[in-house]
């Protein structure tokens, strides 16, 4: 594998900076090796799609054992008590609309705002996975074609 290549693919995983990132740096390796981006592009939304299980995974388990420290568990008994009573009623609320916001704010392609952090936003809230995980997958699907629009626009210039 080449090493821009594996620099995408390590960007395309790390928090914050995501797809964003990540699909840069595969239409640039692409264009200058005249490679079809098709399915490289499909490798970097699937990543950064499976990473939505990892972070649902990974804070449930350390929430778990976190739990034990008294510290934590005083703050978060209250803290995510009261956030997920608010995410309780705005998904009976708003049921649809909630994972359709979820989509939208992960299909920002701004940092900060892809399924890392709707993945947490989803935990915090409690709200159901599986829909969450779509909804995710979704604004990341979104997100990737807007990225990709720019990456080959702003390429197309240079090359």
């Amino acid at each position: 594998m080449d090493l821009q290549l594996l620099i995408a693919v390590l960007m395309t995983i790390l928090p914050i900076i995501e797809l964003r990132g990540g699909l840069p740096i595969v239409v640039d390796y692409c264009l200058k090796n005249g490679f079809s981006i098709w399915p490289y592009f499909l490798l970097v939304v699937f990543l950064n799609c499976a990473v939505v299980i990892f972070v649902f995974f990974f804070m449930d388990y350390l929430h778990i054992h976190f739990m034990k420290l008294k510290f934590y568990k005083r703050f978060m008994d209250y803290y995510l008590e009261k956030v997920r009573k608010k995410g309780e009623r705005l998904e009976r609320k708003a049921d649809f609309w909630m994972f359709f916001a979820l989509a939208i704010f992960v299909a920002i392609p701004l940092p900060a705002t892809g399924a890392w952090t709707g993945a947490v936003l989803s935990w915090l809230l409690g709200l159901n996975r599986s829909k969450s995980f779509i909804a995710i997958s979704l604004g990341v699907i979104a997100a990737g074609f807007i990225v990709l629009a720019i990456s080959l626009g702003a390429f197309k210039l240079i090359y």
